[in-house]
């Protein structure tokens, strides 16, 4: 049995189009299917029994009509598309300006001349996924506009000069009806933490430390951008690669990720958020986008686009390098939050001085033991790796750190 086809909600007319065919039809002789095509287009489709329920005055009533020299603006500029995407540059501005801010940001992230990239990136995709959520609700008939209540009265806010406030970003992402997934939602409010923080004042390189949130956010945009508005509308055609004129040399690199002096408080505020949030979702692509390198046996090295030697840092070259394959940016404890997890698990007893007594014991922060590290604020964090080590050690000492007797 055939599936009957439902109206979308976003298939109807906005209050100025309504006024534009009230002209239309006082003024001209075009039937209501001339008038219709007037308001028809590829991202929404407008049935002809509007425009009759206009001419016959049974909807809209209490819109005026629109003036002679509105309806000869919009005749002029008629039909107004967008050549590079094929959208309307009026009812579909935000979609079309949403796409272009990610492409901006892309393009200055990619900018060798650049000193300024992450910054500029995390405020231009903020914008671009802003405009793309208030396309989105307004096409879902949400309102938008900031308000409060005074004297029992609601009021919507207004900018200085008399312009309605629209939601934020972070309002956008937090209302019942967003259409984004949880990954690409924990993502945005990421970046908008580290902009909060840098916002208002100068900060070193934070490229190397974000960059795989910046890329996730790219590939969550494009794909957002493709549900929400139609594969047709995807960014995947318009900056497939970014060219360099070198390749990366390798102990350049890990100079650089050596030297990365990222700024304290960025670096509390990404602890902050990521302690927050679970294993599942740090390592979900959608939240922060990473390249694994896996080895791929080939007959010969001339066949290999790059030789990449693996070193196991559990054999004696791979300790003798110290050299270690990490698969993602693992997640980092403060000692504090290891005693709470270690008291949750039934193991009431293991205070801060039983942590403190265990590391110092087992010589656990010293060099190439890999439990854990210091960070910008010169705080030690532990791995996960050293919080395994306490469980188990507690697990061995029952009587030591258990439940007391009752």
């Amino acid at each position: 049995m055939a599936r009957r086809a439902t109206r979308s909600r976003t298939n109807k007319l906005e209050r100025w189009e309504v006024a534009l065919v009230k002209r239309l039809i006082a003024t001209t002789t075009k039937n209501d299917q001339d008038i219709l095509a007037y308001f028809t287009r590829p991202t929404r489709s407008i049935n002809h029994a509007r425009i009759a329920e206009i001419r016959g005055n049974t909807r809209h009533r209490s819109v005026p009509a629109a003036t002679a020299d509105d309806l000869a603006a919009f005749l002029k500029a008629w039909p107004a598309i967008d050549p590079a995407t094929g959208l309307n540059l009026r009812g579909d501005e935000l979609l079309v300006k949403a796409r272009e801010a990610m492409l901006n940001a892309v393009q200055s992230f990619n900018n060798p001349r650049a000193q300024f990239k992450s910054e500029t990136f995390i405020v231009v995709a903020v914008i671009a996924f802003t405009y793309l959520l208030h396309w989105h609700y307004r096409r879902q008939s949400i309102d938008i506009r900031q308000k409060r209540t005074v004297d029992g009265a609601e009021q919507v806010l207004r900018t200085r000069h008399g312009a309605e406030k629209l939601w934020e970003l972070e309002t956008c992402l937090d209302h019942a009806a967003c259409p984004l997934d949880e990954p690409t939602i924990a993502n945005l409010k990421f970046l908008i933490a580290i902009r909060h923080e840098i916002e208002h004042q100068m900060t070193r390189r934070i490229d190397d430390a974000i960059s795989a949130k910046l890329q996730a956010c790219c590939l969550n945009f494009n794909r957002a951008v493709r549900e929400i508005a139609g594969a047709e509308h995807g960014l995947e055609g318009e900056l497939g690669l970014a060219l360099q004129f070198t390749t990366i040399d390798r102990d350049q690199r890990n100079i650089l990720l050596a030297e990365t002096d990222l700024p304290a408080n960025v670096q509390a505020a990404q602890i902050e958020f990521e302690d927050a949030l679970t294993d599942q979702m740090i390592a979900d692509p959608r939240y922060s986008y990473r390249v694994a390198y896996v080895e791929q046996s080939v007959n010969s090295r001339g066949k290999a686009d790059q030789v990449v030697e693996f070193i196991r840092s559990d054999t004696e070259k791979g300790e003798r390098l110290r050299l270690l394959l990490k698969e993602i940016e693992r997640p980092k404890m403060k000692p504090g939050q290891i005693v709470a997890l270690i008291n949750g698990e039934g193991f009431p007893r293991f205070t801060m001085h039983s942590h403190t007594t265990l590391w110092k014991a087992e010589n656990a922060k010293a060099p190439g033991r890999n439990y854990g590290t210091t960070l910008a604020d010169g705080s030690w964090y532990w791995y996960p790796n050293w919080v395994d080590h306490v469980r188990a050690h507690v697990a061995a000492n029952p009587d030591r750190y258990g439940p007391l007797p009752a």
